[in-house]
């Protein structure tokens, strides 16, 4: 019961910790994260339980570390694989040969071999922390693949070479060139069992679908446990399990499309279920970290064999030497400016992992002896992580603070940053109505789909010098396709499928609609006005044309229109063959008539106002509506937009969904 009370404790402070940040926002999620975490430490009652190293790497990082396999770009990650290795390899090597030597030296207690430990250690960054840095600074898209491509990497390289730093602590014996020949081993055979058994676990789920077998959850947990199996698998043969996470993780990137394409509820199921995933896995890492901190801390601090300012000391001399490796690495070997080293340099976080592999560094040796200064070791880790999350809050906003005010400047002057963010919401919304679309829901979905892209084309237009020209090419190229649908219902008429006077009819509708389109009205009134029309021409409400489903002549008519609908779509499709700057605009109107063939196809407007139909409409309508939400949410994490367009967004959104809530409630009491 202890534990359980504890657990839920935890994920009460992680959702603790992001309310918090919404009042204090310059201040990193992550930090916020570990501050819960001490003061949890300090709770009366509260049931604390010793980190376990090998518990924390399969339980938080193999799942953490296939998630970021398989989202990075592949064609990015390929495009840095030399920077990446260099960094991931090269820099953690040369951080434990020049810091291993310097911490023995600063603090002679600890022996060579256990100082290049815990240079080993210290020296990769932090896959979690670094994510948590996009949210508050926006670094350039190359410089932060760069980060996470040797965050996913640089952690194998590390720990492989703490693990024989301890070795040769333990046993006194070190050999460079078995040391090299291992690490080889480990790394290549992790990165290759990796591979392996994520194509077998592809190979798996496509096997299950070709039986027939197309049950979300069972898939879903298929994708869930996958990154815990390989890892222990890997650790098993004696490899790198990170490693063969990352590898399973870029494997299943590279298949996600074939493995998804087929099952859109299963990517909006598998997307939901790992955000979930990662926000709690990410809270947790960093409020375990804040938990550890005061009994690491305490045990330096009330130790009289300690001079404490001595120790505050040693914890800003190796950060500064860390950072010092870091700059002149990045600045000689990337051929970066030296602002975009610095950048880089503050970006080199630690994390938990660092704390992680401390604690496993052995209490004893096999004779029983202590391990020399292991105290001051997790003292000296806990520290820098401290040290470095807080270096890289404070100082990359103010390096960034410059570019970022002349972006927005930027975007500000060419007149796209609020309508670029108002398409994503819409695109959104609109791809989320497409994703939930049922057999049952169909009609209430083309509607709604019909709606949002309306929405998106006068959005897309509002703004651009060349608004009036393209409302005049919309134009031109409605008359031809009811030019078309004019040359059908001839045709009809010499075939005698239709009666003159039906066919009188239709033509005249369809003069109103071509009178409304050519007077040169104002913009907006013209596109509601052609939608009218439009509406009108269906469904028979206009002054020429007043034949109801009820009608005797109801289903010629309907399918006269149909032809006509028909006609005017093959006219567009050949306007569209034909390329040109406006095929964003045929495909617009043909959409428009798509729309208007299905819902005359299935008679979908007759019973639109019955309950259950809106209560379908209802419900599609506010899921679309939260996926606007949470793209605004988003964008703002990203940096995209500030927090006052968000909050305007968010208020339109927020109307949209009264009203939604208001017509329901009112439709409800009507029927009662």
């Amino acid at each position: 019961m202890e534990l359980l009370i504890m657990v839920l404790m935890l994920l009460m402070l992680i959702g603790a910790s992001n309310v918090i940040n919404r009042f204090i926002p310059f201040v990193p999620v992550p930090i916020v994260q570990i501050a819960l975490g001490v003061a949890a430490a300090y709770m009366p009652g509260f049931h604390h339980v010793p980190l376990d190293p090998e518990l924390f790497l399969v339980l938080f990082i193999a799942p953490l570390l296939f998630n970021d396999g398989k989202v990075i770009p592949r064609d990015e990650l390929w495009r840095l694989r030399k920077y990446i290795l260099l960094m991931a390899l090269g820099l953690v090597f040369a951080t434990v040969l020049l810091a291993g030597p310097f911490i023995h030296w600063l603090i002679p207690a600890i022996p060579l071999a256990a100082s290049f430990a815990l240079a080993a250690i210290l020296s990769p960054t932090d896959a979690v922390a670094v994510g948590s840095l996009s949210s508050r600074v926006k670094l350039p898209g190359s410089m932060m693949r760069l980060l996470e491509g040797e965050a996913l990497m640089n952690d194998a390289s590390g720990l492989v070479a703490f693990n024989f730093a301890i070795a040769a602590a333990l046993s006194g014996e070190f050999s460079l060139p078995t040391a090299i020949g291992s690490f080889i081993v480990i790394a290549a055979g992790g990165l290759i069992l990796g591979a392996v058994l994520g194509f077998a676990v592809i190979w798996l789920r496509l096997f299950l679908r070709r039986l027939g077998i197309e049950d979300v959850t069972l898939h879903m947990l298929l994708i869930i446990v996958t990154p815990f199996v390989i890892f222990l698998a890997a650790e098993e043969c004696h490899v790198s399990g990170i490693l063969a996470v990352v590898a399973a993780g870029l494997v299943h990137s590279i298949e996600r499309e074939r493995l998804e394409s087929s099952s859109s509820r299963l990517r909006v199921v598998s997307d939901s279920t790992w955000s979930v995933i990662l926000y709690v896995l990410n809270g947790l890492v960093f409020i375990l970290l804040g938990l550890e901190i005061p009994e690491v801390v305490a045990a330096v601090w009330e130790d009289p064999a300690y001079n404490n300012a001595r120790a505050i000391g040693y914890i800003f001399a190796v950060t500064a030497l860390l950072l010092l490796i870091r700059f002149a690495w990045v600045w000689l070997t990337n051929r970066r400016h030296s602002r975009t080293a610095l950048l880089m340099t503050l970006s080199g976080v630690r994390g938990a992992l660092t704390l992680a592999a401390a604690f496993s560094i052995p209490a004893f040796f096999n004779n029983g002896r202590p391990f020399p200064e292991r105290g001051l070791m997790l003292y000296i880790c806990a520290g820098v992580i401290l040290l470095t999350l807080v270096s890289a809050s404070v100082f990359l906003p103010l390096l960034t603070r410059g570019a970022k005010k002349a972006a927005g400047e930027a975007r500000e002057e060419r007149g796209v940053n609020e309508r670029e963010a108002r398409i994503r919401m819409l695109e959104s919304g609109l791809r989320t109505i497409r994703e939930e679309m049922t057999e049952e829901n169909k009609r209430e979905a083309v509607d709604m789909m019909s709606e949002y892209n309306r929405r998106l084309q006068r959005t897309r237009l509002e703004g651009r010098a060349d608004y009036r020209k393209e409302w005049r090419t919309t134009i031109a190229i409605r008359l031809e396709a009811m030019k078309a649908e004019r040359e059908v219902v001839l045709s009809l008429q010499r075939e005698e499928k239709i009666t003159e006077a039906m066919g009188s009819r239709m033509l005249t509708a369809i003069s109103q609609m071509e009178l409304i389109l050519s007077k040169r009205l104002i913009l907006k009134r013209t596109a509601i006005l052609t939608w009218f029309a439009a509406k009108r021409l269906l469904f028979g409400k206009g002054r020429a044309s007043r034949i109801s489903p009820d009608h005797p002549n109801w289903q010629t008519f309907k399918e006269a229109r149909l032809a006509c609908i028909r006609g005017a779509i093959e006219r567009l499709k050949e306007l569209e063959a034909e390329g040109g700057a406006e095929r964003d605009i045929v495909r617009a109107v043909l959409a428009d008539y798509k729309e208007m063939e299905l819902r005359l196809q299935h008679d979908w407007f007759m019973d639109a106002g019955k309950s259950g139909r809106k209560e379908l409409s209802g419900e599609l309508e506010l899921k679309a509506i939260q996926a606007e939400r949470n793209e605004i949410q988003a964008m703002f994490e990203q940096g995209d937009i500030d927090r006052n367009l968000a909050g305007c967004l968010r208020s339109d959104v927020n109307y949209r969904e009264a009203s939604v809530f208001e017509s329901r409630t009112v439709h409800a009491e009507g029927a009662h």
